[in-house]
């Protein structure tokens, strides 16, 4: 059976992409090329289902969310915060998975960032 080998994308809808784009970069560090191409640094990625009528993606009309690996999520949502970010004020622990945080783009799209454990 073939497989697929990682995800080679991830495509928004936007108001104002290189507004959008901007934000990413200066906010998140997204350094993407011109082209959009970001090389990530190696590590896990989850793949979940959820029920269709889930809370955790915040708006019902957001049909997925984007999920961040962040090395120290105190100081990624410190500098959120301090951007003007639109930051939820409230994060998760999970025991033996990490900490999760959540921010909302420009756009309104629900982010979770993620320190893995």
């Amino acid at each position: 059976m073939e497989r697929v080998l990682g995800i080679g994308g991830y495509f928004l809808r936007a108001t104002d992409p290189q507004a959008l784009s901007a934000w990413y970069r200066e906010c998140l560090g997204l350094d993407t090329d011109e082209h959009g191409l970001w090389r990530q640094e190696p590590g896990d990625t989850v793949f979940a289902a959820f029920e269709s009528g889930t809370d955790y993606f915040g708006s019902r009309a957001q049909q997925t969310m984007l999920n961040f690996r962040v090395r120290d999520l105190d100081a990624m949502l410190a500098q959120l915060r301090g951007k003007g970010a639109d930051v939820d004020p409230e994060s998760q622990d999970m025991e033996g998975v990490g900490r999760f945080g959540w921010v909302t783009d420009p756009d309104g799209n629900r982010i979770e960032l993620w320190q893995p454990a």
